[in-house]
């Protein structure tokens, strides 16, 4: 199956005291990369999330954020009135004791630690008590990017499937055309030995040339190539219904390009060689293609 490394999606959870979203994003990459941004309230999240996106991504460039909708009051902090009296009359002491002066803007109080209540721990208190909801609210989001991944995956798979159709109709014309250009070649080789013989005035031996003849044939022979190639198709159409398949066809499309060059590297007829060309673009655009590939 073809699953895209490109992607998106988003997931939102509602709570008492606001509103959580996830978005996610995903790009190529040759292994796994994933990383996390939390707003300050869901930190404690990160590592579980983290698992959560390792065990359902198989590689890709990920990216996860988060952020919290505030519903109206609820950030507004609560006030320790008894730690603020507290406060203030320790210092009151303190000041008169040391003949110092004392500021009597409350305001200035309201800053330090203890006094002001933020509100935002209970989304601090919902991730630690209900880690199932955040499991749920994760896995949701990676689905909508599965979901994504896999239309774009579609798109992917039929333009790979293109291209396949057409490198194998240039392989079975190739397979014809070497037909005809090896006995050409091998009769051109044949002619121009006897015509230095007899240049030379030497003796004829159609053994002998009929060895030369041979041994040229086994070095331009590409039936090997032909037939590994038809076999790394053959294989790739299988594996393209696999999941996940992007590794294991980059590899047959490397395995593709090494018989191809080596077809051509044998053969010096024109239009065999404009065939190898062909051939070599369609495994070229279908290797752009599976780099997209998870």
């Amino acid at each position: 199956m073809f699953i895209s490394m490109t992607g998106f999606g988003s997931k939102s959870y509602e709570f008492e005291w606001g509103t959580v979203k996830f978005e996610i994003t995903s790009v190529n990459h040759k292994y796994q990369d994933f990383g996390v941004r939390l707003p300050r309230e869901l930190f404690s999240l990160e590592n579980r999330i983290l698992t959560i996106l390792r065990n359902n991504i198989t590689r890709g460039k990920v990216k996860l954020s988060a952020e919290i909708a505030w519903n109206p009051g609820a950030k507004i902090p609560v006030l320790d009135n008894d730690g603020l009296i507290n406060l203030v009359n320790q210092v009151r002491k303190i000041a008169k004791r040391n003949n110092l002066e004392i500021t009597n803007e409350i305001t200035d109080f309201l800053a330090l630690p203890g006094v002001l209540d933020d509100s935002g721990n209970v989304a601090e208190e919902a991730a630690v008590e209900n880690p199932e909801i955040w499991d749920k609210l994760t896995l949701d989001t990676v689905s909508s990017l599965m979901e994504m991944k896999k239309t774009e995956g579609e798109k992917l798979r039929v333009k790979v499937e293109d291209d396949l159709t057409k490198l194998e109709e240039i392989i079975e014309s190739l397979k014809e055309r070497w037909k005809v250009a090896n006995s050409e070649a091998l009769e051109s080789l044949r002619t121009r030995i006897e015509n230095v013989m007899e240049h030379y005035d030497l003796e004829i031996d159609e053994a002998r040339i009929a060895q030369e003849v041979a041994l040229m044939s086994d070095k331009w022979d590409v039936s090997e190539e032909t037939a590994r190639l038809e076999a790394h198709t053959g294989k790739f159409r299988q594996v393209m219904d696999e999941e996940p398949c992007g590794k294991k066809l980059d590899f047959l499309i490397q395995e593709m390009n090494r018989e191809i060059n080596t077809m051509g590297s044998k053969v010096n007829d024109t239009e065999f060689r404009w065939g190898v060309v062909e051939a070599k673009t369609c495994i070229e655009r279908m290797r752009e293609q599976i780099q997209n590939i998870e």
